[in-house]
């Protein structure tokens, strides 16, 4: 049980390391110009470019990030004229600053050098929210104000996300929170949705809950499956473990009634499915749970 327990914790981890992939330190002023370099590929299908930037700190210090984006986002930049090749140069504008690029295309891959921008504005209207970007962490003196502020325009952070947030009823959300927001689309309509299905959850379980794709329509089908009022932990094992309701079904085919949802994250784990089932019969091992465990593991008798 104890690898369930750190599996479940993953979702924390995650939204961590992601979270890590857009804060990192550099020593800039806010209202100062960054240069870096950029890369992008097309793909394959749809209006999507995948574009990563990267910069480095007055010490040396390596700060790459990637997302995606809509064709929409960047503008004087479309498929067509990535796809087709040639000279670009396009931007990204938003709340935060904004990312000018140039560079060249060739058969949908793309490089270049960009100049990023800050919104000086974009500080003080987060502050008057209740979200300091200029704060120091950690007793660290240098400035991380113009890190998250490229975070906060690449992922599209905005005083509109705040107030939706705020609008919610969340409490005590700190900067690092809009960013997880931003990530995982987190907003009060999510929060709303979970909460009229009998969940009230933070920020920390709402992103676990966009991670392990846990929504109404999931919360729905698990109450079908026979499991009403379950602890959120609950789904987010059954998410985790791949308990479905084909899996359910073939575990009461074979004889295991009033199973619970620790059950069948246990015959999951211990991979027990029909086929082990029906050979445990034949050698006369009880069809119970613990019993079967017992037989996987090779404790029971024979």
């Amino acid at each position: 049980m104890r690898k369930m327990l750190m599996r479940v914790g993953l979702g924390v981890m995650v939204a961590g390391l992601a979270l890590a992939g857009w804060v990192t330190a550099s020593r800039v002023e806010a209202q100062n110009t960054t240069n870096g370099a950029w890369t992008a590929t097309v793909q394959k299908e749809g209006s999507r470019i995948n574009l990563s930037f990267e910069r480095h700190s007055d010490k040396g210090g390596r700060n790459q990030t990637g997302q995606t984006f809509d064709f929409a986002d960047l503008q004087g930049l479309s498929r067509e004229q990535a796809v087709n090749g040639g000279p670009v140069s396009f931007s990204l504008v938003r709340e935060a600053g904004r990312i000018d690029c140039e560079g060249t295309f060739q058969n949908g891959k793309g490089s270049g050098t960009f100049r990023f921008t800050p919104n000086a504005a974009f500080i003080s209207a987060m502050k008057s929210r209740g979200f300091d970007f200029s704060e120091s962490r950690n007793g660290n003196d240098e400035d991380r104000t113009e890190d998250r502020l490229f975070a906060a325009t690449a992922l599209n952070v905005t005083t509109a996300l705040a107030d939706d947030l705020a609008s919610a009823g969340f409490a005590n959300l700190k900067t690092e929170d809009l960013f997880k927001a931003a990530i995982f689309h987190v907003d009060s309509k999510f929060m709303r949705e979970m909460k009229a299905s009998g969940f009230n959850l933070s920020m920390e379980d709402l992103v676990k809950a966009r991670i392990f794709k846990i929504d109404p329509e999931f919360v729905k089908q698990v109450a079908q499956m026979g499991f009403e009022k379950e602890p959120f932990e609950s789904l987010v094992k059954m998410q985790i473990f791949k308990v479905t309701p084909e899996f359910i079904a073939e575990m009461r085919n074979e004889g295991l009634a009033n199973l619970q949802i620790e059950d069948l994250v246990k015959l999951r784990i211990f991979k027990i499915d029909a086929d082990f089932i029906r050979q445990a019969k034949s050698e006369g091992v009880p069809i119970e749970v613990e019993k079967l465990v017992e037989r996987r593991i090779g404790v029971a008798r024979r």
